[in-house]
């Protein structure tokens, strides 16, 4: 584990979802469509869809659009046509960076993304090019002075893989995509909250940037963050402010 720089880079992902709030609807709700689409409308048997939809409520979004929004998914309504696609490329210093969109238009889609990183100094990759450097997972991040043993007495018992703490305090709970909400659930009820939870691409490895390197990495990955069928983007690369 990076211990230096995880609680920073933490707090700076935190800001970075802050400010998209004013898109998080739109994106949301096409998550909640595609998760519908692809693993049925039923939240209690589809656990991507439940995370979506919990997602949309802690952004306020209303029953009815939530469940028009699994509608379309389902095909119960008509809406637009959705497509999910990964883009793979590398950025400064030969961090590795993943994009997750859904869209209406790949050809436009391509295009955003190949633009963004050629203007901010990356490359875009190939399929796979970068994928096998990230760990499809649940990840649940505590505040330093949180008790470790504590998370891993909660934890374990919920069915996470993995408990470890950080240089700076804080620590870290992993487990199975499948397993985040029992243990998002478990780690609630025992009072222990985590600052910064997510199902994502967790990088094996990190690239840490500071100076010229780390403020140019941070415009390429705020480019992308920016695009408006850009759902989520995953790096190696740790800026170190």
């Amino acid at each position: 584990m990076a211990g230096h720089s995880k609680w920073a880079n933490i707090k700076h992902k935190k800001a970075i979802a802050d400010a998209k709030k004013g898109k998080a609807l739109t994106r949301v709700i096409r998550e909640i469509t595609v998760a519908a689409r692809t693993g049925g409308g039923d939240p209690n048997g589809n656990p991507r869809l439940r995370l979506a939809i919990s997602k949309a409520r802690e952004v306020n979004a209303s029953k009815d659009t939530i469940e028009n929004a699994i509608k379309r998914g389902t095909g119960q309504l008509t809406g637009e046509s959705l497509d999910e696609v990964r883009y793979e490329g590398y950025g400064i210093g030969g961090a590795a960076v993943m994009v997750d969109c859904v869209t209406n238009n790949k050809t436009r889609t391509v295009a955003d993304v190949r633009h963004a990183f050629s203007k901010h100094g990356g490359n875009l990759g190939t399929d796979g090019s970068v994928a096998f450097q990230f760990r499809h997972c649940g990840q649940f991040v505590f505040a330093p002075g949180t008790s470790e043993e504590r998370v891993m007495e909660v934890g374990l018992e919920a069915g996470a893989e993995d408990v470890s703490s950080g240089e700076d305090g804080s620590v870290e709970l992993i487990c199975a995509p499948a397993d985040f909400g029992s243990v998002a659930a478990a780690l609630e009820a025992a009072g222990l909250r985590a600052e910064f939870s997510e199902v994502t691409m967790k990088p094996l490895n990190e690239t840490v940037l500071a100076g010229d390197e780390g403020a140019r990495m941070q415009r390429l990955l705020d480019a992308l963050e920016s695009l408006d069928d850009v759902q989520e983007v995953y790096t190696t690369a740790v800026v170190d402010a």
